[in-house]
C-alpha cells in the first residue's frame, strides 16, 4: 500500500518548500509545475493517439499483390507449372521440387 502524506507531513513538506525557494518563488513554482504537468499530458495523450494509430493500422490488412503479377508465379510458369487455381504455397513447393536436394556438410 502506498504511504500516503497526513496533514502534518504536508504542513512540514510546504515549509520545507518555502525555506528553501522562498515565499516571493512560491508562484513562480507554482506556475513551472503547472506547466511540467499540462506539458506531461499533452505528451500522454499525443502518445496515447499515436498508438491507437499504430494498432488501427496493425489491424488493416496489408495490400496483397494481385496473383498474375507474384513473383512465385512468374518463377512457377517460367518452370512450366500451371499456375491457374493453385495458391503461392502451393506453387512453392511444386517448385522445390523442380530444385536438386542440397548437400549438408
Amino acid at each position: 500500500m502506498p504511504w500516503m502524506p497526513g496533514t502534518f507531513e504536508m504542513v512540514l513538506i510546504f515549509l520545507a518548500i518555502i525555506l528553501l525557494f522562498g515565499a516571493k518563488k512560491l508562484p513562480e513554482l507554482a506556475r513551472s509545475i503547472g506547466r511540467s504537468l499540462a506539458e506531461f499530458k499533452h505528451a500522454q495523450k499525443e502518445g496515447e493517439k499515436t498508438l491507437k494509430e499504430f494498432e488501427t493500422t496493425m489491424k488493416e490488412p496489408l495490400p496483397e499483390e494481385p496473383l498474375e503479377h507474384s513473383k512465385v508465379r512468374a518463377m512457377a510458369e517460367d518452370l512450366g507449372i500451371e499456375v491457374e487455381g493453385k495458391t503461392d504455397d502451393e506453387l512453392l513447393d511444386e517448385i522445390r521440387s523442380y530444385m536438386p536436394p542440397t548437400v549438408e556438410k
